[in-house]
């Protein structure tokens, strides 16, 4: 079936498996997949790499003009660079995390992710996962989840993700930064971590990569054939 014209939009919180299931979805269609998280987590690394708090909203601000990032793809792989330096997993620590909560929450940062966001999703054949997808970025998508799962499993599923590439994290913190970072997604005045009103919902603690794939190419079947 050909999904080149659908927009899919994937959303939820940390640790639902977003990425991880978005990225199994784009090789099994050939949609092209974005990453928006990663665009966030890049903007709270670069204020990390120049000392500004996390709560320091204007500090933030101040270092838009200055931020150099460009989104491309190697070998089918979606890369983020930040002053032309690939970014690697130092935008998935629990750090990098919380500072991408916080940066979030910012108008002027929202806006400066926006116009290349939805320049994206306006091409079509595309999946793009984060928290304000359905409700912001794609709002006319064919094809918009809210993927989540409860707290335990969610930072279970990090914390393992985290052991696997060697960060020293403990479960405890793991699942105390989810649990701060939720209440910052779901709170913030500006694109909450919120389901868009047509959004299927979907509970994933007892799905695997696969199964979860496949369900959400089943929505997508069934959204080709009516388009």
């Amino acid at each position: 079936m050909d999904f080149n014209k659908l927009r899919v939009a994937l959303d939820g919180p940390s640790g639902a498996g977003k990425s991880t299931i978005a990225k199994k979805i784009a090789e099994k269609t050939g949609l092209v997949y974005v990453d928006t998280g990663a665009l966030y987590r890049t903007v709270g690394l670069w204020a990390m790499q120049n000392s500004v708090a996390a709560d320091d909203t204007n500090g933030i601000i101040g270092l838009l003009d200055s931020l150099d990032i460009e989104l491309t793809w190697r070998d089918g792989t979606q890369v983020v660079l930040l002053a032309g330096e690939a970014v690697g997993d130092k935008i998935r620590t629990p750090d990098a995390s919380f500072y991408a909560s916080a940066v979030s929450k910012i108008p002027e940062v929202r806006q400066k992710l926006l116009d290349l966001q939805m320049d994206l999703a306006e091409r079509g054949g595309v999946i793009m996962d984060g928290r304000d997808i359905g409700t912001v970025i794609m709002p006319r998508a064919e094809v918009k989840v809210f993927m989540t799962a409860t707290l335990p499993a969610r930072a279970k599923r990090r914390y393992l993700e985290l052991q696997a590439k060697g960060l020293p994290d403990t479960y405890e913190e793991v699942l105390a930064d989810m649990e701060a970072r939720d209440r910052n997604d779901r709170e913030r005045e500006t694109a909450p971590c919120v389901p868009a009103e047509d959004a299927v919902l979907f509970v994933n603690d007892d799905y695997g990569i696969e199964e979860s794939a496949d369900y959400i190419i089943s929505l997508m079947r069934k959204a080709a054939e009516e388009k």
